[in-house]
């Protein structure tokens, strides 16, 4: 009798033969050096890449990750983070098929673009293969977003290229021909039916049509388990229509198994000052990708803003927001961390160096002129790049918030999400948001007791503008507020809350500058957190 190695060799010959040798028609043709849409990173890359690349393509790729796992925490169904993932991809992550380009347009000039798509989804892979194979916890969070967002692209790819993908991988598999197709007729047709009252002729039909791959059953246990396949000889007899389960679980073992390797190879990399900042901070967890409000619906052009508009503004404010202008009125005082979370808001927003003065003039109103111009007014012209070095400061994201600078005894700064007490936090979305739902509330405490701030506040938002959602969503939006299902994506800075709270509450007034107006947060006025 043949040994399991001898009987994976003929496999593997009989294969061979099948595909003659031949590199795919897409590779022969254009000379790609990514055939296929799909990929399952086993080669790491091999060529030079800028720092700027480096970075910008594992934030670029983290943010899809991210809001996978948003998805994931709010039980999103399968479709809700396909609508989800649609958006994203073709905003950070686009990867577009072979047949994207028409034949009779077929050159490898033409095939640069799909180069350079797949070649960032590569290299973004392996980036953050470094960054998340530290810890089992990491390693798992990557595996398990990474092998959703491979499922969406998997089954959202052309069928044909599907195929080429598919014979491309090592599986050890084997189709089952007719003649053994039919010799095994009844037991196939059997575990097609199992626990399903499907007509005796409706189940013919489809195992007619049915195509069945032989496979080792170790690489199908799910499937063996669940008694979705037939078993023999130590083979499972997988149908076509539950490939998807093979090609993934295959999929995160290989994953599974090259981040461990990864970990065990990062020692390596501890002397390269370079790189291991980039990878502690993207190891992380959520980071926030640039936000540039011209680009979103909450963008509302026009002249400036003026410090006698904040107040009405203000209810259009996040609670970390909400807390410090009610902080600044209630004390006519706001500390160091205060005043520059909160400025650079009020910047972000389209507040001038001008009305900023004014606006902290008057809100420091227990200060002599003397007082407030030696003590403030230089830090307030520092942020907006006129003092000092120049640096033109940024809008702190919901990260930033989150991990710099905890609140002390006295300061309101932070995000009240993560700093505040569950009793003190219960009365300030009562007092501040108005948020007095007992689901709400219970729902905010579930996310904060799982440091999950980010749902929380999405939580609140969603609940304040439950109206507006809805008539966006059925105007055919698609309810761009919120983050989570139906392809909203999660809010993560404070501006951007802001923009998305503006538009919802002011429909057809965008460009205008009614009750105020939000500038550009231009691209070099924004960092990842």
């Amino acid at each position: 009798m043949l040994g399991r190695e001898a009987i994976r060799k003929q496999r593997r010959d009989r294969r061979k033969e099948n595909l003659g040798n031949k590199a795919s028609t897409t590779e022969k043709d254009t000379g790609l050096p990514y055939p296929h849409r799909l990929n399952f990173y086993d080669t790491p890359p091999k060529d030079e890449v800028s720092l700027e690349e480096f970075e910008q393509w594992a934030i670029d790729r983290l943010r899809v990750l991210g809001e996978i796992e948003t998805c994931l925490f709010r039980n999103n169904t399968t479709p809700e983070i396909d609508a989800t993932l649609r958006k994203l991809l073709d905003k950070y992550l686009p990867l577009n098929s072979n047949l994207s380009i028409p034949d009779s347009e077929r050159s490898p000039r033409r095939f640069a673009g799909l180069t350079s798509e797949r070649k960032k989804d590569h290299y973004s892979h392996f980036i953050l293969r470094l960054a998340f194979a530290r810890t089992e916890d990491l390693r798992t969070r990557f595996t398990r977003t990474e092998t959703i967002l491979f499922r969406h692209r998997f089954t959202t790819d052309d069928t044909t290229e599907r195929a080429e993908f598919m014979n491309s991988l090592e599986l050890n598999s084997e189709t089952v021909g007719s003649d053994e197709k039919a010799e095994l007729a009844e037991e196939l047709k059997a575990v097609l039916i199992s626990g399903s009252k499907m007509p005796a002729e409706k189940a013919r039909q489809l195992f007619e049509q049915e195509q069945y791959l032989k496979v080792e059953w170790e690489r199908v246990s799910n499937l063996v388990e669940s008694r979705k396949v037939f078993l023999r000889k130590g083979n499972a007899y997988v149908p076509n229509s539950m490939l998807l389960s093979l090609v993934m679980a295959e999929f995160t073992k290989r994953l599974d198994d090259s981040l461990i390797k990864t970990a065990r190879a990062l020692p390596r990399l501890d002397e390269d000052d370079r790189l291991i900042p980039i990878l502690n901070h993207l190891s992380k967890g959520f980071t926030a990708p640039e936000y540039n409000s011209s680009a979103s619906p909450g963008a509302l052009g026009g002249d400036a803003i003026t410090a006698a508009q904040i107040d009405g503004l203000s209810a259009n404010f996040p609670l970390c927001m909400k807390n410090l202008h009610t902080a600044v009125r209630r004390d006519k005082h706001l500390r160091h961390f205060g005043r520059l979370q909160y400025g650079l808001f009020l910047k972000g927003i389209g507040l001038t160096i001008d009305e900023a003065l004014l606006f902290w003039r008057q809100a420091f109103s227990k200060f002599t002129d003397d007082q407030f111009n030696k003590e403030y007014r230089y830090n307030i012209r520092h942020t907006y790049g006129l003092q000092g070095a120049g640096r033109n400061y940024k809008p702190f994201s919901c990260q930033q918030i989150l991990m710099d600078h905890p609140p002390g005894t006295g300061e309101s700064h932070g995000c009240p999400y993560r700093h505040f007490s569950v009793e003190n936090l219960t009365l300030a979305m009562s007092a501040l948001m108005g948020v007095e739902d007992r689901s709400v509330v219970s729902g905010v405490k579930q996310d904060v007791a799982a440091k999950k701030y980010h749902l929380a506040c999405n939580r609140v938002f969603e609940h304040l503008h439950e109206k507006e959602l809805k008539r966006e969503k059925d105007a055919g939006g698609g309810g761009g507020g919120g983050g989570g299902g139906g392809g909203r994506e999660t809010i993560i800075h404070p501006n951007e809350y802001f923009d998305r709270s503006w538009s919802l509450k002011n429909p057809g007034k965008k460009g205008e500058n009614t009750n105020g107006g939000a500038t550009q947060i231009k691209d070099e006025d924004v960092t990842m957190s």
